[in-house]
């Protein structure tokens, strides 16, 4: 069972500039639309559990829905999925620890934990397994953080470290627990 954290940053650590833009993802261009990782990432996972900003935020993308397994929405203020999401995604809230539990006994092993506070949510509560953080060359100066306040410090191992279409650096890194 793992939980996974699939995103990128700005050299800086940002995951949004300071307006909440991810226009600067399009930094590096990818004129032959070369997969970076997601589509293995998604051939991997059961689910997806994803914040409401981060839902909200791909419900405004002028695209298809892009995911193909089931999406778990965390929010404790969305009292219904918007109309035309009623088949592709499901409404959780709760703790952390049993909302995971729970996914975990109805065979949702290998999950992709999304969205900047979400994530931090998650690490807060030693729930993240592995991270693969690809970084852009860019510095944003400010914006949304990837990572937050922690009660305790949380070893990871670094497992790969790769330079994709020449300019983004991806690390994945797994969680270093002691027995």
């Amino acid at each position: 069972m793992a939980n996974i954290v699939f995103i990128a940053t700005s050299l800086d650590g940002f995951i949004a500039d300071k307006q909440g833009k991810l226009d600067w993802l399009h930094a590096v261009p990818n004129p032959n639309n070369i997969d970076t990782g997601f589509l293995p990432l998604i051939a991997r996972i059961d689910g997806l559990v994803m914040g409401r900003n981060t839902f909200e935020m791909v419900v405004s993308f002028d695209c298809d829905w892009p995911y193909t397994k089931p999406v778990f929405v965390l929010s404790n203020t969305l009292t219904q999925v918007p109309k035309g999401y009623e088949d592709k995604v499901t409404l959780i809230n709760g703790e952390l620890q049993n909302i995971i539990t729970t996914l975990n006994s109805q065979g949702f092993n290998e999950l992709y934990i999304d969205g900047g506070i979400t994530i931090q949510h998650f690490l807060n509560e030693d729930l993240i397994d592995e991270m693969v953080i690809t970084r852009l060359p860019i510095l944003l100066g400010g914006g949304t953080a990837l990572f937050g306040d922690l009660q305790q410090p949380l070893n990871f191992k670094v497992t790969s470290n790769k330079v994709i279409l020449e300019n983004l650096v991806q690390t994945t890194y797994v969680r270093e627990r002691l027995s």
